[in-house]
């Protein structure tokens, strides 16, 4: 079905049998958000919640990345994090949404690539996947709650070890280590999303939405609080003097 919402051409969604498919579709940018993306995402999200049609969510990436995090000339154009801002409107999206969110993670998962698959009921992976979280590295902080879920999923340990170092992870040791559910084959992945999203689907619409309300607060974390308090540090992250060298650095080096 047409969806009636103006998307930018990088965010493609489409709804068949009561699921909705948005796909991150710049490739040549291994899918890196733009502040036009994120807007999109959060529109279609908005969407997706109250649009009776819509049963399960789920998001994938085209090309051989997932996301590979933020567009950072982007992003660093617009360094005040307010309300308004396309990020945290997506942030928001997400975390309202009462459906089933599934993720399919067709390859590399960077920065909120893999913040926000703490926020997805489901997470399956390509076998040639990997997750990173390179915050520190780039001079930034974590965001979007990352500072509290992810010791919640794979414990304080590890969850350090992905932060503060920020070395990539393969899918098989992301599954392992709890940060997944599953990993297939790349001719075996979409197959198998398409089942769970399928049974989904076919599950009592109002059930599914108590019960995912009632596991997060289960986590009995503040999670609105927490992504505030890491907003805030991020955005002056963001206008500091390392995260300026970190990116300019970078730049330099895709370059080169």
């Amino acid at each position: 079905m047409n969806l009636p919402l103006q998307l930018c051409d990088q965010i493609k969604a489409e709804c068949v049998r009561s699921v909705l498919t948005i796909q991150i579709n710049r490739p040549a940018q291994k899918n890196a958000l733009s502040l036009a993306m994120y807007q999109s995402l959060a529109d279609v999200l908005r969407w997706a919640d109250t649009a009776s049609e819509v049963r399960v969510v789920r998001i994938t990436g085209s090309g051989d990345s997932f996301t590979s995090g933020n567009d950072l000339a982007d992003f660093m154009s617009a360094p005040e994090l307010t309300e308004a801002h396309p990020a945290r409107q997506f942030m928001g999206a997400v975390m309202a949404l009462q459906k089933p969110l599934v993720a399919e993670v067709n390859g590399a998962a960077v920065g909120i690539g893999t913040t926000l698959l703490l926020h997805c009921d489901f997470v399956y992976a390509s076998e040639d996947a990997f997750f990173q979280l390179p915050f520190v590295k780039l001079g930034l902080c974590p965001e979007f709650g990352a500072s509290a879920l992810l010791a919640q999923r794979v414990g304080v340990a590890r969850a350090r070890e992905l932060l503060l170092l920020g070395d990539a992870i393969a899918a098989p040791d992301a599954h392992r280590f709890g940060l997944i559910n599953e990993v297939y084959s790349d001719e075996r992945l979409s197959g198998e999303v398409d089942w769970v999203c399928r049974e989904l689907a076919n599950r009592p619409p109002e059930a599914l939405a108590i019960s995912k309300k009632l596991l997060r607060a289960g986590a009995q974390i503040d999670l609105e609080a927490v992504v505030e308090a890491e907003l805030a540090e991020f955005a002056k992250c963001l206008s500091g003097d390392e995260c300026r060298a970190a990116v300019q650095k970078l730049m330099s080096a895709e370059k080169g």
